[in-house]
């Protein structure tokens, strides 16, 4: 009688094991994405504000806002590197009295850089018994600097 108790304790933890090793493969793969996002929001908030500072207000070559915008987004890539799989958007638009570009604008050399970092988590598509599955989460963090396009290197 003693044996057959024994048994079915060592079973039993077999079933727990089983159990629990789904739960806690998603709780690390949660706690790495989480630290991995934290981590390249840092770095893209302190190279964002560099890139714009920097590129956005006197970019090489031509001195319009599309051109600006399409430095800044590539000096920003450039710095976060190709190891870190993100997607970076830089969109720019003039500051007025009206929040758009008016007219008669109070600031008219104030412009508006607004960077927005995408990432997807690891992993973000895997097959499973044949069956294909996409994550279709995107984790977004956006940072805005308010720069004058005619006094280099002051940010609002």
């Amino acid at each position: 009688m003693r044996a057959a108790k024994g048994k079915a304790c060592s079973g039993q933890m077999a079933v727990e094991l089983a159990v629990l090793m789904p739960v806690v493969i998603v709780v690390a793969l949660t706690v790495y994405n989480l630290a991995r996002f934290v981590s390249l929001c840092a770095t893209f908030d302190r190279v964002s504000a560099d890139a714009v500072t920097v590129a956005g207000v006197a970019p090489k070559g031509t001195q319009s806002t599309v051109h600006a915008v399409e430095e800044v987004r590539r000096s920003i890539e450039h710095a976060m590197g190709s190891a870190s799989a993100c997607e970076v958007e830089v969109r720019a638009e003039p500051v007025g009295a009206n929040g758009g570009g008016g007219v008669l604008s109070l600031a008219p050399g104030l412009t508006r850089f607004t960077c927005t970092l995408a990432i997807r988590p690891w992993p973000s598509a895997f097959v499973m018994a044949g069956v294909r599955y996409e994550a279709p989460l995107v984790l977004r963090h956006e940072r805005t600097l308010v720069v004058d396009r005619y006094k280099s290197g002051v940010v609002m």
